[in-house]
């Protein structure tokens, strides 16, 4: 069986820091935010795989469509010796990917949190023998150091995600994929589309209220972690399609004026009755906006699939 390694590329403490450091810049902003990574507790986790199974949300579907019918032309495209994931959670999209790619010798699955690698890659060396995994604990927003490992690679950045960068954002992180490339060296990059307004408001307001507990799970993070006394059930969750922008905003509206203090950080917060607080952005995308991007980031769109209904899109790019 091949090996399954594990390096650590953050400090033990970073989470703790960067919570910290988010909720106080967030909270004494204008307006106020806090990033949706911290949506991703365990509970949070198994609320997001809730939503990905309701029939309002339809990435998740759409994207594994894309995998399944178009492996094979992924694979003949990149032709990749080395595939590494960007935010790799369970990996079990990506298990399409390396069925596909038979000159696979290396998968460096990147996330935030150790136990989801330590069972992603366990579970992949049981099943695929002779797979390496060297899976590494880092934030994929920061400046990644890859493991040597053979060429081409292949850097997947899948599910939508990049649309929860703002487009400065956007613009350091592909330039920061850009500089892990050499040329010939490709990325796949997941882009949910443009479309209907309707349909992207109900993804992200499901009839249920699951994404309603999701939003609220940011606060439970933040009094569990900081002891803040957020009261989640004096907020509520609000979906908003910007049309300027062609991005879904997740907020949290205060039902009441309110003041919530945050003890770890020696901090007050004061809330209007009616004051939003930014929780996501989820920009969506056009194939003439993505080219764009990633020719300004050094990289040329090569191939470009979407679903049978148009609403999501896979596209390969190579490093120039």
């Amino acid at each position: 069986m091949s090996p399954f390694r594990i390096t650590r590329t953050l400090p033990e403490d970073a989470t703790d820091a960067a919570l910290r450091a988010d909720v106080r810049h967030g909270l004494t902003g204008t307006p106020k935010t806090l990033p949706p990574k911290w949506f991703y507790d365990a509970h949070g986790s198994e609320l997001f795989e809730r939503i990905t199974e309701l029939p309002e949300y339809y990435p998740t579907r759409a994207e594994r469509e894309i995998l399944v019918d178009r492996a094979g032309e992924i694979a003949a495209a990149a032709r990749a010796r080395t595939l590494v994931e960007l935010g790799s959670g369970s990996s079990e999209k990506t298990r399409y990917l390396i069925d596909a790619l038979t000159g696979l010798d290396t998968y460096v699955p990147v996330d935030v949190s150790e136990s989801a690698l330590t069972q992603a890659g366990q579970a992949l060396i049981a099943e695929r023998p002779g797979l390496d995994v060297h899976a590494l604990i880092a934030d994929f927003t920061a400046v990644l150091a890859l493991p040597d490992t053979p060429g081409p690679r292949l850097v997947a950045f899948l599910g939508g995600t990049i649309g929860n960068l703002l487009p400065d954002e956007r613009r350091e992180f592909l330039a920061s994929v850009r500089a892990l490339l050499a040329p010939g060296d490709a990325l796949l990059l997941g882009t949910d589309l443009v479309k209907d307004e309707r349909v992207l408001v109900r993804a992200y307001d499901d009839a249920a209220g699951v994404t309603a507990a999701f939003d609220k799970n940011v606060l439970t993070v933040v009094n569990r972690e900081l002891g803040a006394d957020f009261d989640p059930d004096a907020f509520e969750h609000v979906a908003l399609w910007d049309a300027g922008n062609e991005w879904i905003e997740m907020r949290l509206r205060s039902l009441t004026a309110q003041t919530v203090k945050i003890p770890a950080l020696d901090l007050a917060v004061d809330f209007e009755d009616g004051e939003e607080l930014r929780t996501e952005v989820s920009a969506k995308f056009r194939e003439e906006g993505v080219r764009t991007e990633l020719a300004a980031a050094g990289m040329e769109l090569s191939h470009w699939w979407t679903d049978g209904a148009g609403r999501f899109a896979l596209s390969l790019s190579t490093a120039r």
